[in-house]
């Protein structure tokens, strides 16, 4: 794009990053790659990338996402922008942050051997360069926030669950137990949680009922809050 009217203006490099969330086995995870550039070279990072003159910021950070992951919906919020002025030691970069919910049943696996991915535990991070530690405390608090007054951490579930999948969903993205009477009686009162009829006799010979989430109810009524 032609600079027709600031070219005297400085000009800087601009970023987006993408915090991954997943859940497995009861952990919240972020997915990260290996970087294949300096500065840090093979360290691990966030999913991220420069944003093109033909691209808006959502555009470019949905393109990562999809190149990452193989996805074309995942839910996307952005986060904040990040603009210390040597946050990047490659040079002046301004990063906007966003965090993206993942399903991981449906993530396209060979995606981590293309693109040197793997997934990490939010309580086993590791050392991350320039500002990403900053980047993923703010991306989880927001998490943890919004899920109070939102259904967005179901994006992380099947379509279908058991109770015990939510509480442990809630619990790993809190970092806390819950009591588990308690929040069951909250999510039974619920009237968008809806029983399917179906049981789920994987963990016992009882069985635990299967639920799915009615999104349609849910924006007639939105006074219900986990």
């Amino acid at each position: 794009m032609a600079n027709k009217y600031y070219a005297d203006e400085p000009k800087y490099n601009v970023a987006v990053d993408c915090i991954i969330f997943g859940f497995e086995e009861g952990s919240l995870q972020v997915l990260f790659q290996h970087r294949t550039i300096e500065p840090f070279n093979g360290e691990l990072t966030p999913m991220g990338g420069f944003v093109q003159e033909n691209e808006t910021l959502d555009e470019a950070a949905y393109r990562v996402l999809t190149e990452r992951t193989g996805i074309k919906d995942l839910f996307l919020e952005q986060l904040e922008a990040f603009g210390d002025i040597n946050r990047d030691p490659g040079g002046r970069v301004i990063s906007i942050a966003y965090y993206a919910l993942l399903n991981k049943a449906h993530y396209d696996k060979s995606l981590l051997e293309k693109f040197n991915c793997k997934w990490v535990n939010v309580n086993s991070l590791p050392v991350l360069h320039f500002d990403h530690m900053k980047m993923m405390k703010k991306a989880i608090n927001r998490l943890q926030d919004k899920i109070s007054y939102t259904p967005i951490a179901l994006k992380l579930l099947p379509e279908e669950f058991t109770m015990t999948h939510i509480q442990k969903l809630y619990e790993a993205i809190l970092n806390e137990e819950l009591d588990k009477r308690n929040f069951r009686k909250r999510v039974s009162d619920m009237p968008y949680f809806v029983k399917t009829g179906k049981i789920d006799k994987s963990g016992s010979k009882r069985g635990a009922a299967i639920y799915s989430f009615d999104y349609t109810k849910y924006q007639e009524l939105k006074d219900y809050h986990l």
